[in-house]
């Protein structure tokens, strides 16, 4: 176990290097997501949408919103991976159903920014067809 030192040392930690922890977390966030791709390409394709349906400001801020709360749920998700995979390594049905939850997070955060992308852009797409 770690000394009171150490555990000291370790909750001491400089404004400036939690700012490059984020950062390196971050990174590891990018590194390990499987489908980053398919995210990023999600994300332009409401950019490109919403300028391209000329979208209020109002509808800009619920999409980024939207955009950020998918993103969000993607990165405590992977960080719950990263923690079962290290705590478990071995099979445990526990372990599977934090995992399984976690990405349960993530799959309702999608299906709330798909009913918020309809909400935007369905009412403006009826109009232009």
């Amino acid at each position: 176990m770690d000394s009171k030192k150490e555990i000291k040392a370790w909750r001491e930690i400089k404004i400036s290097k939690r700012f490059l922890n984020a950062f390196r977390g971050m990174h590891v966030f990018i590194m390990t997501t499987r489908h980053l791709f398919l995210l990023m390409f999600a994300i332009a394709a409401v950019i490109i949408l919403g300028f391209s349906l000329k979208v209020s400001n109002f509808e800009w801020i619920a999409l980024v919103f939207s955009i950020g709360f998918v993103i969000v749920s993607e990165i405590f998700n992977t960080a719950i991976e990263i923690d079962i995979d290290l705590t478990s390594p071995q099979y445990h049905p526990f372990a599977r159903d934090t995992k399984d939850v976690a990405a349960a997070a993530v799959l309702l955060s999608i299906i709330t920014s798909i009913i918020v992308g309809c909400i935007v852009f369905l009412p403006k797409i009826f109009l232009i067809i």
